[in-house]
């Protein structure tokens, strides 16, 4: 497979993952976490550093508004519950081994 193939499929699954996850809005970025330690936040964060390794300044704003579809205040208000002691819990021996 050549590069440009490869590129052009490796954006396709992108798109493909971030309209997933815009869709399964009921799914919390705190048990993306602890089931798969990363979020929605860690791929709008990817997005920017791959951007700014292009030279193309991007706020975080900007690069959450990519993944969330929307501003991530809105996303937050329409969609994030508060996180249960129990995904608090998990998500500290998550990050801590313990």
């Amino acid at each position: 497979m050549d590069d440009t193939t490869r590129i052009e499929l490796e954006a396709a699954a992108f798109r493909t993952l971030v309209a997933h996850l815009r869709e399964r809005s009921d799914v919390q970025n705190i048990d993306l976490m602890n089931l798969a330690g990363f979020c929605r936040n860690c791929l709008s964060r990817w997005y920017r550093e791959a951007a700014e390794a292009r030279g193309i300044t991007m706020p975080d704003a900007e690069a959450r508004e990519i993944v969330y579809g929307m501003p991530y205040k809105e996303w937050q208000a329409k969609h994030q519950a508060a996180a249960t002691p129990e995904q608090k819990a998990a998500f500290e021996h998550s990050r801590t081994g313990h």
